[in-house]
């Protein structure tokens, strides 16, 4: 498909942007890689977790992922995740970029694009597939004066998938015959795939608990355990039988963590020594956030830590919310922010801001139908973005396969 004369004036222009691309010192990985590219940061985390969809369905295949030029490595990635800005528009840099990684896919998250990075990685062969369609436009402002090369960039993708049908409608409208496949789809969502756990030990731990009120305190810091204990105090007063399991943000916190209970008067069991809680333990503490996929299913309740003491983020609602558990959380969520708020407007989170918030919440939560109802809904959230990242990850799956056949 020839350039059209916009996007050949915009390649053009880009010759006389500064290469500012440094040699890339981290080595291609082996095998099938698939390039990840996030035009915000903010949305890195919903890539992330579909290269964790895509890789468990698909051996060996390992992810690049990058932001725009001058952005940092976003927070909370996946540590086996490569990263690294993306290139100027430069042809140098984009050339030294393609040559080093040599990607097999590329997975465009709009909505600004780069339309040399773009065309080159399509001559090159470069299956590419842009993500969340609707109102794409150039990502540097400098450039915005000349003919606008957006159709015609858009028209190097191998496939679009859009927000909705109406942006299906115009993509079709707008796109040369054929040109990119245009397929309506949906928003990528953060997700959270089930945490596993040892059935025999949920067993036996249902078993001992014997229908007891459970309450969960996950990934909490140690600066957090003050204000959970203070309302865990205020909630035995209204439901004396109810059990408190707190699980640690970090293994190596575990001593900081347990100091605190110890010395609480609180009777306290340590499930790494093989305890399981009876009738008289108030406190069940686990050494490592290892087995949290036991801990959620065991509690209907969950406060999410690392959210109620500063700098610290939050960590992941999804994960209690994909296993039945209704959440709580502090203010301090920026990490997972998306997350939190769609739980919350549909009724599967709750905000509590001190221990009084949170014994209201707990207390409030001890009736089954209101946590079921918070748990449904929580639920509900996990499963919406389902569909969409399985029609990526299955698209994927045939470029990959198909990649280098003749047509």
């Amino acid at each position: 498909m020839a350039r059209s004369i916009s996007l050949a004036a915009y390649l053009a222009f880009a010759r006389r942007e500064p290469a500012t691309l440094k040699k890339i010192t981290v080595p291609r990985p082996g095998g099938e890689l698939v390039w990840l590219h996030c035009a915000d940061p903010a949305r890195a985390r919903a890539l992330a977790q579909l290269a964790l969809r895509l890789s468990a369905q698909r051996t060996g295949v390992r992810f690049l992922l990058t932001t725009s030029p001058g952005t940092v490595r976003p927070d909370n990635l996946p540590s086996d995740l490569v990263w690294m800005p993306c290139p100027s528009e430069n042809p140098l840099d984009i050339r030294g970029f393609l040559d080093h990684w040599r990607p097999d896919l590329m997975i465009w998250l709009g909505p600004w694009l780069r339309p040399a990075l773009i065309d080159a990685a399509h001559g090159r062969g470069i299956a590419t597939l842009l993500l969340e369609a609707d109102t794409p436009g150039l990502e540097n402002r400098r450039w915005r004066w000349m003919p606008e090369p957006t159709r015609a960039t858009l028209a190097r993708f191998t496939a679009v998938l859009t927000l909705d049908k109406g942006a299906a409608d115009r993509f079709r409208r707008i796109l040369p015959d054929g040109g990119p496949n245009v397929i309506e789809s949906g928003k990528l969502l953060e997700e959270s795939h089930a945490l596993p756990c040892n059935e025999t030990d949920l067993e036996d731990l249902r078993a001992a608990l014997g229908g007891r009120p459970v309450w969960l305190a996950a990934r909490v810091q140690p600066q957090e355990i003050p204000l959970v204990l203070q309302a865990y105090r205020a909630v035995l007063r209204l439901s004396h039988r109810m059990l408190l399991i707190v699980v640690p943000d970090r293994a190596e916190d575990f001593a900081a963590i347990r100091t605190p209970l110890a010395k609480s008067g609180l009777r306290l069991a340590n499930w790494d020594d093989g305890v399981f809680p009876d009738d008289n333990t108030h406190v069940l503490l686990a050494e490592s956030p290892s087995e949290l996929g036991l801990w959620y299913r065991a509690a209907p309740v969950t406060l999410m830590g690392s959210s109620l003491a500063a700098g610290h983020g939050g960590r992941d609602p999804l994960e209690p919310a994909a296993l039945g558990s209704a959440v709580l959380y502090g203010p301090g969520v920026r990490w997972h922010l998306d997350a939190y708020s769609r739980l919350a407007q549909a009724g599967g989170a709750r905000i509590v801001k001190d221990s009084d918030s949170l014994t209201a919440a707990v207390t409030h939560l001890i009736a089954p139908d209101e946590v079921a109802a918070m748990a449904h809904a929580g639920w509900q959230i996990v499963s919406e973005g389902a569909e969409v990242s399985d029609q990526i990850v299955a698209l994927a799956q045939d470029l990959l396969d198909t990649r280098g056949k003749p047509k």
